[in-house]
């Protein structure tokens, strides 16, 4: 059952001292900062996942990782949106038109594939939650391969 109280505060500051278990930063680029991180991790989150170009600063990220703290990193997290402008992209190319639950499934296991690729790179080099190390580790390799198949190197 969801609790029906809120409450507004006009203070964004304090949005990140609440007790959570997920942490959604949307808004923009520095929005948390370590102060802020320290408090989500002493208030018992688990899971950070950026929803906006890169709301943590440096410092909270790292802060996240250390404290072993799962974390999309905005790279990873984001690319979703870029998917679907993809695949709005294709439908009219195609002269097609998918229905909402298929553009959701394919969203979902492209974003799972995108989290495992992030995981599996991450684990590989001994820290299974430096997901930002996964992600530019991941990325780099994608570009590359691309740029190997069509002669680049």
């Amino acid at each position: 059952e969801l609790d029906k109280e809120c409450t507004f505060n006009p203070n964004p500051k304090l949005l990140w001292q609440v007790k959570c278990d997920i942490a959604l930063p949307c808004a923009t680029q520095n929005e948390i900062d370590l102060d802020d991180v320290k408090a989500l991790v002493a208030n018992g989150v688990i899971a950070v996942a950026e929803g906006a170009n890169m709301p943590c600063t440096l410092e909270a990220t790292n802060y996240l990782i250390q404290n072993e703290i799962c974390f999309a990193p905005a790279k990873a997290a984001n690319a979703g949106g870029v998917m679907v402008s993809g695949f709005e992209m294709s439908q009219n190319s195609m002269r097609l038109s998918w229905t909402e639950e298929e553009v959701d499934q394919k969203l979902k296991g492209q974003m799972e594939n995108i989290f495992m690729e992030v995981y599996e790179c991450a684990k590989h080099y001994d820290n299974m939650y430096n997901t930002v190390l996964g992600a530019n580790i991941s990325g780099f390799k994608k570009v590359s391969q691309a740029m190997l198949a069509q002669g680049v190197c």
